[in-house]
């Protein structure tokens, strides 16, 4: 973490209701450490991302680094691969189309009678990559994941639905009409995978 970066995290303490006397800048510009999510424990890594959630504070430079943690935190314990399911999402978006849940599990070399169980809910793997998404700055590409029966369509069923627009509103966006939303999401996934495809 570079001075700059360092001087960043430190001006957003106060809006995620920590003290900055705590945190000495000179102290973090020397030692990044102090910052440093890899050097926290999960406790202090999920409190923190809900005071930047609960202050509407998302905008500050730390909270990208703390769901990248705790994504690469959860990856150690999944048997489904991060890296592998965007891989799969993005040649989707390259190519205009959906992949199904089936999918995004075989692509982790795994078996969707086993998978289904870690798929979804607030800390599955679909939620997971909304958050990776988010702190890499990339559309919310878990939109363009669909039931196998829905591949067609584009459509979520009401129990993934709500779980999808549950992960965006965790991140901070704000809707009324959810059909609507997932609709944009997924038009937004598509537009970026015709910007892949151009610069490829």
């Amino acid at each position: 973490m570079g001075c700059s970066r360092a001087l960043g995290i430190w001006k957003g303490l106060t809006a995620i209701g920590l003290h900055r006397a705590d945190f000495p800048l000179e102290a973090m510009t020397r030692r990044p450490d102090l910052l440093d999510p890899s050097s926290k424990t999960d406790g202090p890594i999920n409190a923190l991302i809900r005071n930047h959630e609960e202050k509407n504070a998302r905008g500050l430079p730390l909270y990208p680094l703390l769901l990248e943690e705790r994504a690469r935190r959860a990856q150690a314990k999944s048997l489904l691969d991060f890296n592998k399911s965007l891989a799969v999402l993005r040649e989707a978006a390259v190519t205009q189309i959906c992949v199904s849940y089936g999918q995004i599990a075989e692509a982790s070399g795994i078996k969707w009678s086993k998978a289904r169980h870690h798929m979804n809910g607030a800390k599955g793997h679909l939620d997971g990559l909304l958050d990776i998404c988010h702190a890499k700055g990339l559309p919310m590409l878990p939109a363009i994941c669909v039931n196998k029966t829905n591949l067609e369509t584009g459509e979520l069923d009401p129990s993934a639905l709500l779980g999808f627009v549950e992960g965006a509103r965790r991140l901070g966006h704000s809707f009324s009409d959810a059909h609507e939303f997932h609709r944009a999401r997924q038009r937004e996934c598509w537009a970026w995978g015709r910007e892949q495809q151009a610069a490829d």
